[in-house]
């Protein structure tokens, strides 16, 4: 055949290959022992029954004089000649005594007879003449071949029943294995699963976890390709190296003897199992080949069609279960490579600034996933169009590749994985300074004023990137230039935001008749701006207005939102408007304010120190909590509207409630009662009342701090959000209005 790595060859002197198919098939029905030799004793063609009778497993190639006496086992040095052999070779029948399997004489008959075919062939036919210790043998054989029958079909048994309707993958590619081992008696069992490339390893037998095999074979070269050709299971044997194979050192090839029919195929010996005989097994869906079994024995071992035929019914009915647990296989592997994507992307953010060290670790962490070492690279600025691979223990030498030329069907893309090509100017450049040439380049782009590109290698002989790893390696390089990218944008977003809220946190103003306090808590370490906001503005009239305020998002967005809510509620203040009256204009100005989807939780009221009232309108917010200074009795006001900038013509109404001298008011945002503890439970509306109680009998001075302190107890210092609270407290209330409570 034309083909570098699987060879065939014809036994000589047997005609045509059609020819020599059916006299295959004759030979394997006769319970006689046939044997074909030359001119030169040779022997050229042998089947079961002359291995059984002879008691060897390699007889083609040796001479035969070596199979009578008086030379048993022995090859004579004299030249070959037919008038010294034991037996006519004129058709005659000629009875001979031969040695048994444990040294016994044992009569056997043998004819032979010179054959019509090129060259000088001579075909022998041999059986047992003995009678009464054949019948005894005749007997012990069938015994043996019922055990050897009743353990096959209770094994096949065991595999249809412990696999029927399986949805575990890991089932399939474990039990299967392990009970076909079992079941054929044989060393070990390995399992690939055809993909577009070739064939991939997908499993071993227990007993093969020490063994060198194949984790990939390409398609169209190897056993599949012989598999593919008959349509069903193969009888293999590896024949011993003879000695000029000996003699030129390392075997790349080997010599694969078909058992059926005594073809001989010359196959690399990378994509041989570590078996001696075994049986090649298909897994047909349809008419496309899915998977390939390959079932052996580390020593000589005759297999039987009867087996063959077994282990393809086997594989008939796996088929269907195969199908099915190759696609839960891939959906389980494209989720398994996402989770690995999110967490890299996860730890890239957890660093801080996305810079080339940063990019570097996730790309080497990307390699850890797909069992890959990360080779990270760069540009030489003296070589143009070549690149520079940092090896451990390395020379330091330039891969003679031109990067654009590699990239050329991604031109203009600033993120690029590109597979390595098996016979690419990339694979050469690699094979020539010693690097695997199984993987791919990874370009993530501009990573400040450096280009970060990397190949991901694996060792020689493993199996090349499929399509869900190179995807998996695409969003990382992805995350990794849009995380750069956007460090700088953040920072600045950071410095507008801040700025923008300037003033937002200060001091509130003083208002006489009131002690106020605000405290906010970020809970990011980063102090990421975001929109919760809170103040006090002084009206005329011995009044003030209050303000808390929870802006959904962060950064800019966010940022701006609060200072334009902040701005307007202010202006409207001083106009005079109830709370309800304020909110709903802020409601029509918010919806169309914001170009994004940014609503917010308010808290407005109105406090008149001469009425002896507080008017509020509380939308979407936590509710206020009015602290009695006779009793410690906390009131709720929870007079409730929607939140503000989600819809028009949102209805929002106000509450009241009256006040005395040294009642305070707490204002707090949603960062408050929503805090969890360790174990996942929140800190709730019941926690801060309590807290509250146990607080405010200690003074009003440090008052939020306490709170603060208490929060960070419970939370073990980890807030999930920003925390702002307000207290008021009202030092003059009614004088000379005769305010009521």
């Amino acid at each position: 055949m034309a083909n570098a790595s699987l060879g065939f060859r014809r036994v000589d002197g047997l005609g045509e290959r059609s020819v020599s198919g059916t006299l295959a098939g004759l030979l394997q029905l006769t319970s006689d022992a046939v044997l074909a030799f030359d001119g030169m004793g040779r022997i050229l063609l042998a089947n079961e029954a002359a291995e059984h009778l002879f008691r060897s497993q390699e007889l083609v190639g040796t001479d035969v004089r070596a199979l009578f006496p008086p030379a048993v086992g022995v090859t004579p040095e004299a030249a070959f000649d037919t008038r010294a052999l034991p037996f006519s070779t004129d058709g005659n029948t000629t009875s001979l005594t031969c040695a048994g399997a444990h040294g016994e004489p044992v009569g056997i008959a043998v004819r032979c007879q010179r054959v019509s075919a090129p060259g000088e062939t001579y075909l022998l036919v041999a059986y047992e003449d003995d009678s009464e210790q054949a019948e005894a043998r005749e007997h012990d054989r069938l015994v043996r071949e019922l055990q050897r029958a009743n353990h096959r079909l209770s094994g096949t048994l065991s595999i249809v029943l412990e696999t029927l309707d399986s949805k575990d993958v890991q089932t399939l590619f474990e039990r299967v294995l392990e009970e076909l081992t079992d079941t054929m008696d044989a060393t070990g069992t390995v399992f690939y699963v055809a993909e577009s490339d070739g064939y991939h390893l997908r499993g071993t037998s227990s007993s093969l976890d020490e063994s060198r095999v194949p984790r990939f074979m390409p398609a169209g070269r190897n056993i599949e390709r012989m598999v593919m050709q008959v349509g069903h299971s193969m009888r293999l044997r590896v024949l011993a190296p003879q000695g000029a194979e000996l003699r030129r050192g390392r075997l790349v090839r080997r010599n694969v003897v078909n058992e059926e029919t005594r073809e001989v195929y010359h196959v690399a010996s990378t994509m041989l199992p570590p078996f001696v005989s075994f049986i090649a097994v298909p897994v047909w869906f349809g008419r496309h080949l899915i998977a390939l079994i390959e079932v052996g024995w580390d020593q000589m071992h005759p297999t039987r069609r009867e087996d063959a035929e077994l282990l393809d019914a086997v594989a008939q009915y796996l088929s269907v279960q195969l199908a099915g647990a190759f696609s839960a296989m891939r959906v389980q592997r494209e989720q398994d490579l996402r989770e690995a994507s999110s967490g890299i992307r996860e730890d890239m953010m957890s660093l801080g600034a996305v810079d080339e060290q940063t990019v570097r670790a996730a790309l080497q962490s990307a390699g850890g996933v797909l069992d890959a070492t990360c080779y990270m690279l760069h540009e030489d600025p003296k070589a143009p169009g070549k690149i520079g691979a940092e090896v451990p223990g390395g020379t330091g030498e330039l891969l003679d590749v031109d990067l654009g030329t590699v990239e050329a069907d991604q031109a203009g893309q600033e993120v690029v994985v590109v597979p390595v090509a098996p016979d690419s100017d990339l694979a050469a450049a690699l094979a020539k300074v010693g690097l695997p040439t199984v993987g791919a380049l990874v370009d993530t782009g501009m990573v400040g004023e450096k280009r970060s590109f990397c190949l991901e290698l694996r060792d020689v002989g493993a199996e090349p990137l499929d399509d869900l790893e190179l995807a998996f390696l695409e969003r990382v390089a992805t995350d990794a230039n849009g995380l750069a990218h956007g460090d700088e944008a953040r920072r600045q977003d950071k410095r507008i935001s801040q700025a923008l809220q300037t003033g937002m946190k200060n001091e509130l103003q003083r208002v006489p008749g009131i002690s106020a306090d605000g405290i906010y808590s970020s809970a990011t370490q980063a102090a990421v701006i975001g929109g919760d906001f809170y103040d006090l503005i002084r009206l005329p009239g011995d009044r003030a207005c209050v303000i808390m305020g929870d802006v959904s998002g962060k950064g800019v967005e966010a940022a701006s939102v609060s200072a334009a809510v902040r701005t307007a509620l202010g202006a409207y203040s001083w106009q005079g408007l109830s709370p309800a009256h304020m909110v709903r204009l802020l409601n029509e100005f918010l919806l169309g304010f914001s170009r994004l989807e940014t609503f917010a939780t308010l808290f407005v009221g109105i406090v008149d120190l001469g009425a002896g009232r507080i008017t509020y309108c509380s939308a979407g917010h936590p509710p206020a909590f009015l602290i009695r200074s006779g009793t410690g009795a906390i009131e709720a006001l929870d007079v409730q509207s929607g939140v503000v900038g989600a819809f028009h013509e949102m209805r929002y109404r106000n509450g009241r409630a009256g006040i005395r001298p040294g009642d305070m008011l707490l204002l707090y945002t949603d960062g408050t009662t929503e805090a969890r503890a360790t174990d996942g439970s929140f800190f709730g509306e019941d926690g801060l009342r309590d807290t509250v109680m146990r607080e405010a009998p200690k003074g009003f001075d440090g008052f939020l701090g306490r709170l603060l302190d208490a929060l960070d107890r419970f939370t073990s210092r980890h807030l999930e959000d920003d925390v702002a609270m307000v207290a008021l407290r009202f030092d003059e209330v009614g004088k000379g209005s005769g305010a009521r409570a």
